[in-house]
């Protein structure tokens, strides 16, 4: 019996889907475009649809034949379609989530499935920061960035910002409010502040005397939505919660000028952390609260959230350390380490250029570099197995260094060194013989493949490449692009232990996409005497000089500018390079 209710539009849907699915598994083209035709009309059938099933009439309309009319029929009588759902499920999942992306129709994702064998969300953006797309027929430099643009814009609706574009969005906000008379101090609190690697929405704290101005001064903020706003009062205090216009979720607390110390520390540290200040200020018979520090009965004056440290004979804990893991004994004991900040980077390693995947030629990039002030720049673009990548054969290789050396005549400022990102093979090998991996200054090893590996079998096959001689280190080392990909199965404190053995230096990758050594390990390999090198991954100019997510990720993990090899000068490394050659 026929569903007495049909819903028309439902089964149009159904139609037009059918016609993308059938195009993005490569079907006839024909087949997907009838599919398409059926929908426009059955959406200008004015009959009942229902009779027009059973008597068969909806056959006689052109462009209705006999499967279509089968599929139509199924969906009236029960609601489904058989052939709809076994089309669905044979088709990867990621590229079912492609399709969720504005712009991006079935027709160029087969093309970038079939070409560059990226099958799902989470490789294509990384492709688009690799400039895969730029060479595809059809694509361009322009397509792959509004591609880009798509795929951030749809992460952002699903309420998760990469912690580099939440900090722009909130440098912005900050500059404005801090122009406003309503408002006195301003700061971002929470995982923003703390230099997290992912954040959920942006979370700032305003001192200001009237909530009421604060709050009309909002809607003419630029960017903030004005028919968002809302206030809610919590624990004396104002909290607004609003949305920028491209729907990112915003908080700000609205304190009084005298509650700001307290609240800017009571709303930047975790929760363990928390707990162990409370513990600390206990031990001098204060009670913390986010009204301020009280003994018995009384306030203790505090204008600055340094104030609330040094009256428990604390050093200054930085924000990005507040995660209740250890900070609280090194603030007592005065073992807070000096953290490095973006002016100790001297230098630079993992740079591609158009020999591969860049977007600039090497003659942009070292000019680039050079007038960042770098005073060296570690050409490493990707090798020969990386075919998707463009990776160099051996004769490019050498077409490479005879094009630095002459560079290297025309730029006495700045050191150009000859490197490579060699791909780490399933078993372990590298990816040249060792005639031309010995010509190099510096090999970076890395895995671009065979992700599925057991952690036993990726640990094997890292420590073995690592053990290499002429690697110098190991890039991006567990493989991981933030809110894209999980990194692979690897036991990371036993390939630190292998790096300390073999002397070989762990890459903390600066790409806000990747922040990969993770902070949680940055303080492991710190301890265990490994050094590391912050690098861009640098595929574009302005990559080079963008490493603030990437010392973020530093200063969580305790790394001070020793720690670094990078931060060494001009001279100081290339007498490191040269000594780690003379070994092999």
């Amino acid at each position: 019996m026929a569903v007495e209710l049909v819903d028309k539009s439902e089964i149009v849907s159904i139609l037009e889907e059918l016609g993308v699915l059938l195009e993005l598994k490569g079907e006839s083209p024909f087949k997907a475009k009838a599919h398409a035709n059926a929908a426009r009309v059955l959406e200008q059938f004015e009959g009942d649809l229902v009779e027009a099933v059973r008597s068969g009439v909806l056959l006689k309309e052109k462009g209705i034949g006999k499967s279509l009319f089968e599929t139509i029929t199924e969906w009236v009588n029960t609601g489904k379609s058989s052939y709809y759902d076994e089309l669905k499920a044979s088709i990867a999942p990621g590229l079912l989530e492609m399709l969720e992306i504005r712009g991006l129709g079935a027709k160029k994702i087969r093309q970038i499935h079939k070409t560059l064998g990226i099958s799902n969300l989470v490789d294509l953006e990384y492709a688009c920061v690799e400039n895969r797309l730029v060479d595809l027929p059809g694509f361009g430099q322009k397509t792959q960035e509004k591609i880009q643009q798509r795929i951030a814009f749809h992460k952002r609706h699903q309420g998760f910002l990469h912690a580099h574009t939440a900090q722009s969005i909130c440098e912005a906000l900050l500059s404005q409010l801090e122009g406003i008379k309503a408002f006195k101090r301003v700061s971002a609190v929470g995982a923003l502040r703390r230099r997290d690697e992912i954040v959920k929405g942006i979370e700032l704290l305003a001192s200001c005397l009237s909530p009421k101005r604060a709050i009309k001064a909002l809607e003419t903020i630029e960017g903030i939505d004005e028919t968002t706003i809302q206030s809610k009062v919590q624990s004396g205090f104002e909290t607004v919660e609003c949305a920028m216009r491209d729907g990112i979720a915003v908080s700000i607390h609205l304190v009084p000028d005298d509650r700001y110390p307290f609240l800017l520390h009571h709303f930047t540290g975790n929760e363990a952390y928390q707990r162990a200040f409370s513990a600390r200020a206990k031990q001098f018979g204060i009670k913390v609260s986010d009204y301020g520090l009280f003994l018995e009965d009384h306030v203790l004056p505090c204008t600055t959230e340094e104030d609330l440290f040094s009256t428990l004979d604390l050093d200054f804990i930085p924000p990005e350390l507040r995660e209740g893991r250890g900070e609280m004994s090194a603030a007592i004991h005065r073992e807070l380490p000096e953290l490095v900040a973006e002016k100790d980077i001297r230098g630079i390693f993992h740079v591609h250029s158009t020999y591969s995947d860049g977007s600039a030629p090497l003659s942009e990039m070292v000019a680039a570099a050079e007038a960042g002030g770098y005073e060296y720049i570690g050409i490493s673009d990707h090798s020969q197995s990386a075919f998707y990548a463009n990776g160099l054969k051996p004769d490019r290789v050498q077409k490479q260094h005879e094009e630095i050396e002459a560079l290297q005549d025309q730029h006495e400022d700045i050191a150009i060194l000859k490197g490579i990102e060699s791909d780490i093979l399933t078993d372990g090998s590298l990816d040249y013989d060792e005639e031309t991996l010995a010509s190099f200054d510096f090999v970076i090893a890395s895995v671009h493949s065979g992700f599925n590996m057991t952690e036993v079998e990726m640990t094997e096959r890292v420590i073995r490449a690592i053990s290499h001689p002429l690697v110098t280190m190991l890039g991006h080392p567990t493989g991981r692009i933030l809110l894209s990909r999980e990194p692979y199965a690897l036991d990371v404190p036993a390939v630190i232990r292998a790096a300390r053995e073999f002397g070989v230096i762990i890459e903390l990758n600066a790409s806000p996409f990747r922040l990969d050594l993770d902070w949680r390990f940055c303080k492991m390999a710190k301890e265990a005497g490994v050094k590391l090198s912050l690098n861009p991954d640098a595929h574009q100019m302005d990559s080079m000089t963008e490493l603030a997510a990437g010392v973020g990720v530093a200063r969580k993990g305790w790394l001070s500018p020793n720690d670094l090899i990078n931060t060494l000068s001009r001279d100081c490394i290339l007498d490191y390079l040269k000594e780690r050659k003379t070994h092999f």
